[in-house]
């Protein structure tokens, strides 16, 4: 494996960073957790989840900004182009090269409103990400909760690391995150998506106790700004 870094910035936000820099659901300048804001990035890519607030987030400023392209389903992707957005409209089971970043897109078990449209747009479905980054392979789960396809994701793509969502209420909580790990099969397994607000609460290292029981993967747990090189 080499020269990726992936880096948490709150939430469900991460940047992946090899030759290009993948930014993941930019939830940054209302996002009370994260410290870097949305004027300090410079993606060469954005990826989004869903359409809810705390995924697309600051997304339109950073693309306008900086002229970079969105890749996201394809009902919110005419969003995006309605506010001067470059996008790259894609569907479950499609798959676009950006870059030396290759994404395949993966279900989730979640709903998918464009919040900020005032519900005026469609916001299709809620999704993950394979992110395939030099010899790496990353799964980021979005907002989900357990499905049993997640087993289908480990027997396919193998992805060496397994960002999870571990919040509940909104999505899975620590004992059916690990359940997905357990599914998954990957080396390393990062939790996100709690503890920004009260109501997803949680403690990652009874996340951790629980993956030990169901896997052999490495749980990481960042805070906000760490970075794990691979």
């Amino acid at each position: 494996m080499n020269n990726v870094r992936l880096t948490w910035l709150g939430h469900s936000c991460f940047e992946v960073r090899s030759k290009y820099r993948l930014l993941i659901d930019p939830f940054l300048d209302s996002n009370p957790a994260a410290t870097v804001r949305s004027t300090e990035v410079e993606p060469d890519f954005i990826a989004v989840t869903h359409g809810h607030f705390d995924h697309l987030g600051d997304t339109v400023g950073i693309a306008r900004r900086t002229g970079c392209r969105v890749a996201c389903i394809h009902e919110l992707s005419q969003y995006l182009r309605s506010r001067g957005v470059l996008t790259e409209g894609m569907n479950i089971g499609g798959s676009i090269t950006l870059g030396d970043i290759a994404l395949t897109m993966t279900d989730a078990c979640h709903s998918s409103s464009i919040d900020e449209s005032g519900y005026s747009f469609d916001g299709g479905r809620a999704a993950g990400f394979i992110i395939h980054a030099g010899d790496v392979c990353i799964y980021h789960a979005g907002d989900t909760g357990l499905f049993r396809d997640m087993q289908m994701i480990g027997d396919v793509y193998k992805p060496d690391v397994a960002i999870i969502p571990i919040g509940g209420r909104y999505t899975m909580d620590a004992y059916a995150a690990a359940l997905a790990v357990g599914m998954l099969r990957p080396r390393i397994a990062i939790p996100m998506h709690y503890n920004t607000y009260k109501r997803i609460s949680q403690d990652p290292y009874i996340f951790a106790s629980h993956v030990k029981k169901v896997s052999s993967a490495n749980v990481i747990i960042l805070e906000v700004n760490d970075y794990m090189e691979m």
